[in-house]
């Protein structure tokens, strides 16, 4: 049997969920600190993006699932100001690290909240087949992404 939408998520919010760990380790205005922030900052976009078109654009259309997908969709935009904010902040700044604990945060819970809540209930909502589509669809998108992005 082929991936699952839910198995191509989880595979990507581990991939955040690395990613900030290794950020939390960071200090200052630091190679490493920019680096990592700008691969969060990109992967968290390609992912809101590609995760409300292949899974939450179905999930509206049900009313099992509409409220918990606008309402993750909602979160990703909570999460993009977080980002835009910590963009023009001072690295070097102490309240940098705090403002970027508050982000990983958020993430954590959005990422929490989908794989024990909305998971289940798309899980109901979702045909066998619309999960292994779904999950084509969505890494083909990310993809694509990650690859527009090397380029850039």
């Amino acid at each position: 049997m082929s991936e699952t939408i839910f198995e191509a998520l989880r595979e990507d919010h581990d991939r955040q969920r690395r990613l900030i760990e290794q950020l939390a380790q960071t200090e200052g205005d630091s190679e490493e600190r920019r680096s990592l922030f700008d691969a969060l900052k990109s992967e968290l976009a390609h992912h809101a993006a590609a995760e409300e078109r292949h899974f939450y654009v179905p999930l509206i259309d049900s009313d099992l699932t509409q409220e918990k997908a606008r309402h993750s969709i909602a979160e990703h935009h909570e999460i993009d100001e977080l980002v835009d904010e910590l963009e023009s902040m001072d690295m070097a700044n102490g309240g940098w690290l705090k403002r970027a604990r508050h982000l990983f945060e958020r993430v954590e819970h959005h990422l929490e909240e989908e794989e024990h809540e909305v998971f289940q209930l798309a899980g109901k909502a979702l045909t066998e087949a619309q999960k292994r589509r779904l999950a084509t669809d969505y890494t083909a998108a990310m993809k694509d992404a990650r690859a527009d992005a090397a380029h850039d």
